[in-house]
């Protein structure tokens, strides 16, 4: 039996009477086995140095989030994105956050390393998953040598297993990391708008082998484009969620999503469109021992309303740092460039 068809075979769904019909519930059928819920956030972070940033040309076409403007001068656009990197990384250091920077290869061919969220994710229990990534030239990000290095390190992780989805882009099924998934990591529940990056076959792999529920939905963006990346639109810290509900299409897909995160008994901070597109929904909560953070871009920070500021500084202090090249030209921003590590560090030798 294939990896879709196991994975069907381990899941039960429950699909809404919509006119879309993309609102989707599916969870494990061992429910009563469901195994505990993770932390939602993270004290320790993996990013990649951009060494040949640039726009990745197989991608546009489906982000929308990507500036279709010539680059000018590619060699001062790789500049810019270290000089943003950079500062990022001091940003999350000054707050105690762990960072585990690794170097990105030089080559042109891989524009997108420095978004590793869409290819690793870590979880508590010792997990690393790999995903199935759509462009062609992205695969390559996946790096083995990075896992490894990540136990290595004097100040190293404890991986107890990889479960390896990337088989699946054999059969053309796309689920690419955090930027499909949003996951609700207390309550075991990910939520994924459908889109050529993230597909029905791919999430019901993941649901099966790590015990996660599903909620799936369509969103578009205000032309009209169908969203990428699901953290484009929504992000979830401990207490709150972070939703642009105007772009779910279907009123009935708005009404159970905005439920099912009412029931997890978060704040709902929602969004405009506008909003959106200015990378509101692409932030992430971190755990520092001065205090949780939000970290976000400046962009993103500046459209927000005050009342969605103060919304989300009832919850953790908001940290901002510039990232206009990487956003304009990545079309992704903070969530994207962080992949948490939920890892347990390993017992120091003598």
């Amino acid at each position: 039996m294939g990896a879709a068809s196991a994975a069907t075979a381990g899941i039960s769904a429950k699909v809404a009477p919509t006119r879309s019909r993309s609102y989707v519930e599916f969870s494990p059928v061992t429910e009563d086995d469901k195994k505990p819920p993770e932390p939602q956030t993270a004290a320790a972070v993996l990013m990649v140095r951009p060494a040949a940033f640039s726009r990745n040309e197989v991608t546009r076409p489906s982000n929308s989030f990507q500036s279709a403007d010539a680059v000018a001068d590619a060699e001062q656009l790789t500049k810019t994105a270290l000089l943003e990197f950079d500062h990022l990384v001091t940003r999350l250091k000054r707050h105690e956050i762990d960072v585990q920077v690794f170097p990105g290869r030089t080559t042109t061919e891989l524009p997108d390393e420095v978004f590793p969220n869409n290819w690793l994710t870590t979880h508590a229990n010792g997990t690393v998953v790999l995903y199935p990534l759509m462009a062609w030239n992205r695969r390559p990000e996946r790096r083995r040598d990075v896992i490894d290095e990540l136990q290595q390190r004097s100040d190293g992780y404890r991986i107890e297993q990889i479960v390896d989805l990337s088989n699946l882009e054999d059969g053309g099924h796309f689920l690419e990391g955090t930027g499909s998934l949003v996951l609700d990591r207390v309550n075991r529940i990910g939520y994924a708008c459908l889109s050529p990056r993230t597909h029905v076959e791919a999430l019901k792999e993941f649901a099966q082998r790590l015990d996660y529920g599903i909620v799936t939905f369509d969103a578009r963006d205000r032309d009209g484009n169908v969203i990428y990346h699901t953290n484009a639109m929504m992000s979830l810290g401990e207490r709150f969620a972070v939703v642009c509900l105007a772009a779910i299409v279907e009123t009935e897909e708005r009404f159970r999503v905005l439920k099912r995160l009412e029931q997890t008994g978060r704040e709902v901070i929602e969004i405009t469109l506008d909003h959106m597109q200015a990378f509101s929904a692409n932030l992430l909560e971190l755990k520092s021992p001065k205090g949780n953070i939000i970290v976000l871009s400046t962009r993103a920070a500046k459209s927000l309303t005050r009342p969605q500021k103060d919304a989300l500084r009832r919850h953790a202090k908001l940290v901002t740092s510039s990232l206009n090249a990487i956003e304009t030209y990545g079309g992704g921003s903070v969530r994207c460039m962080l992949a948490e590590i939920f890892l347990e560090k390993k017992p120091r030798t003598a």
